[in-house]
């Protein structure tokens, strides 16, 4: 096709044959892949991937801050300040009040 004829077309042809080529070229890019893919795996130097990755492990974070009011709320110091962290703040703690104080026995 030569450019003056796209020019000729309405927007509704061209949105058509926009969609047909977009089709056509998924279409041949998958076929392509499979076969890049055979290829590959022939050779023995490549391995499909999961669709999905797994999430790298982290270890746990012990919370180094507690709510006094309410001990079942803690924080870790990291991510989002939660709002009785900055409850307290306002009201005139320190974070220092707030430290999480290590257990006696």
């Amino acid at each position: 096709m030569r450019r003056s004829d796209f020019k000729s077309m309405t927007t509704d042809e061209l949105w058509r044959l926009y969609d047909e080529v977009g089709s056509l070229l998924g279409t041949r890019l998958e076929v392509e892949k499979r076969a890049l893919e055979s290829r590959l795996n022939q050779l023995g130097r490549y391995e499909i991937a999961p669709t999905q990755s797994s999430r790298r492990h982290y270890p746990k974070v012990h919370p180094k801050f507690q709510n006094p009011a309410d001990p079942t709320q803690t924080w870790a110091g990291r991510g989002k300040t939660p709002r009785w962290v900055t409850q307290m703040l306002k009201a005139g703690k320190s974070m220092d009040d707030l430290r999480v104080r290590a257990a006696t026995a």
